[in-house]
């Protein structure tokens, strides 16, 4: 077993940072009907990903600044991100998208 290895990913920026030099490279947008791979055009469905890991992010002074990233990875193997605030201000496409998504994991950070 590998050893556990604490990385500084306090904000969005260097959470994003490592995790595209981990290959997840895709900025996903979430569609009506799926979620888009921007640089193919393709789009995929909730049975079609997996979430991989999920970032939560809190705003010191502003709530309206709650953000959580999601690493995703699609069964034909592309890996991206998608960023989306919660609350109140959470995007409704991404929450629907997410809320039917079956697979998703939370690992620790190696």
């Amino acid at each position: 077993m590998e050893p556990f290895v604490k990385e500084e990913m306090t904000t969005i920026v260097s959470c994003m940072n490592t995790l595209q030099s981990r290959g997840f490279t895709e900025n996903f947008v979430a569609k009506e009907n799926g979620l888009e791979a921007p640089s193919t055009k393709k789009i995929y469905s909730p049975a079609a990903v997996k979430i991989v890991n999920f970032y939560r992010f809190e705003g010191e002074s502003d709530p309206a600044d709650n953000s959580i990233l999601y690493a995703i990875e699609t069964n034909d193997g592309v890996k991206g991100l998608l960023i989306d605030s919660y609350g109140h201000t959470a995007n409704p496409k991404i929450s629907k998208f997410i809320a039917d998504v079956q697979e998703m994991e939370k690992t620790r950070a190696k």
